[in-house]
């Protein structure tokens, strides 16, 4: 027993040999889970409000280890990227690391260089930035490693997130540039191996999914794909194709990967339909003259994103002059049938997206028939699902929850949180309440279960797009501009 206790006394000693509390984005393998001290419900600036911090902009989350938090930021007017270490009792800045860049990634715009969340082992933090590379900091600040990476380049921005695991540190990057996931030695950066990904980067993808860890599988959401590769050599173990811009990062549940594959096209909510020749005409016809000219031509989307439309580049339309093939300046219904043949033709290169279910126990590539497709509809873009006790959560632009029941395969619920708009923020699940974040800073929180109830509405004071962080009852939400702490009190 005297041993047994001074092997404790022994592991309490030795720096780092607890599980950081929140080592990642959406913590202990990206999961979102919480269990631990009661979080407030209800909270907002001033309300159950234990301090905040003004920062600078970024939409990185939090990670935790121990009393201090890691996060980043963006100083846009002196092209610095920054790493943070914070107090998370005093809410004050611990110390600061900064990069110089002479060149910024560009992206969505409401993508921020700052966009990648850090990782954590409790010894030290890795970050990432698309514009720079990876780094590491020990606890204290000091610098032990860099590999400095060519600037991406893509539509979206590259706000992908590294993962520390066991000995190494787990890098998927996905743009124009290269396209590859990597594992390195935490504590030298020394390569250890790099698979490089055949599918080619297209524009529409956005590749910004954190990998997950199930035994020795690295199981990553990819470019048009799902994988799960062996840690030790990054050899596959197996992959599966699907429609997806691979931008949410998947869930563990018994022995299946669930994975919210989303594209631009996935289902008919996202394809609005053309009007004929004839509603042209009675609708938009000015003058009379039985064409359409391009000043009476209205917008038609080619996809759109209904909920959110608030979203800047919310969509693409069907320009006026993709139709007038012959450049007369009017459409000609000849012409208008012609231009809904191709784009029932373009659509039809699109497949259907999905809430899937894929098991862990596959070898090689499989086909998709061997894929459970659990849901079609309300299948998030950004926001990453959670699982809880044989229950499926996912939420969508405009704040739409849907509740699955994994055991049973079937849909228990689908309800409006009241959080409008985008919802680029992925929600987490603190004991028994499910906590959403919309765009424009509403936090929604809902009693997990059956019940699909609304429990509270938080307002915060500005857009949120960084998930929360959670750690000993408090919960940790950055906006546009502050980080706030709210504990009940």
């Amino acid at each position: 027993m005297k041993v047994f206790h001074l092997l404790l006394l022994t592991l309490a000693l030795v720096p780092g040999s607890a599980a950081a509390d929140w080592p990642q984005f959406r913590g202990p393998n990206s999961s979102g889970l919480y269990t631990g001290k009661p979080v407030p419900t209800e909270f907002g600036p001033g309300k159950n409000e234990l301090w905040h911090l003004d920062l600078l902009p970024g939409h990185s989350s939090p990670c935790i280890a121990g009393k201090k938090m890691f996060l980043t930021g963006f100083d846009k007017e002196n092209k610095k990227l920054e790493v943070l270490c914070i107090d998370l009792e005093k809410g004050e800045i611990l110390w600061r690391r900064g990069v110089q860049v002479r060149q910024l990634e560009r992206g969505h715009p409401s993508f921020n260089p700052a966009s990648s969340s850090p990782a954590t082992d409790g010894e030290r933090v890795v970050a990432y930035f698309g514009s720079y590379g990876l780094l590491c900091f020990s606890n204290s600040g000091e610098k032990l490693w860099e590999i400095r990476m060519p600037m991406t380049r893509s539509y979206a921005g590259n706000a992908t997130s590294p993962i520390i695991t066991g000995d190494r540190v787990i890098l998927y990057r996905g743009n124009h540039v290269d396209h590859f996931v990597m594992a390195v030695d935490k504590k030298n950066g020394r390569e250890i191996w790099k698979v490089p990904q055949q599918e080619p980067f297209a524009s529409e993808l956005a590749c910004t999914s954190c990998p997950i860890v199930r035994d020795n599988q690295l199981i990553l959401h990819s470019a048009r794909s799902v994988q799960a590769l062996e840690l030790k050599t990054g050899k596959l173990i197996w992959g599966v194709k699907c429609a997806t811009t691979a931008t949410s990062t998947p869930v563990l549940w018994n022995r299946q990967v669930l994975v919210a594959a989303w594209n631009k096209m996935g289902e008919p909510a996202l394809r609005p339909r053309f009007p004929t020749y004839q509603e042209l005409i009675s609708k938009h016809d000015q003058d009379g003259d039985q064409l359409i000219s391009r000043k009476e031509y209205p917008r038609l989307w080619i996809f759109h994103r209904p909920d959110g439309a608030e979203a800047p580049q919310n969509g693409a339309t069907l320009r006026f002059e993709s139709a007038d093939q012959n450049r007369n300046g009017t459409l000609e219904p000849g012409e208008w049938e012609v231009q809904l043949k191709r784009m029932a033709a373009f659509r039809a290169g699109y497949q259907t997206h999905g809430m899937l279910s894929i098991p862990t126990t596959n070898q090689g590539w499989i086909s998709r028939d061997s894929v459970t497709t659990l849901a079609e509809q309300g299948v998030p873009e950004v926001p990453s699902p959670l699982a809880q006790d044989d229950l499926l959560y996912f939420v969508k632009n405009g704040g739409t929850l849907t509740c699955f029941d994994l055991q049973r395969g079937q849909q228990v619920y689908r309800i409006r949180t009241g959080g409008r708009g985008t919802h680029y923020a992925s929600p987490i699940i603190c004991n028994q309440h499910l906590y959403t974040f919309s765009g424009e800073g509403k936090v929604s929180v809902i009693r997990t279960g059956r019940e699909g109830k609304v429990v509270a509405r938080n307002q915060l004071d500005d857009r949120v797009y960084a998930s929360p962080a959670v750690h000993e009852g408090v919960l940790y939400v950055r906006t546009h501009s502050r980080l706030y702490a709210f504990g009940n009190r």
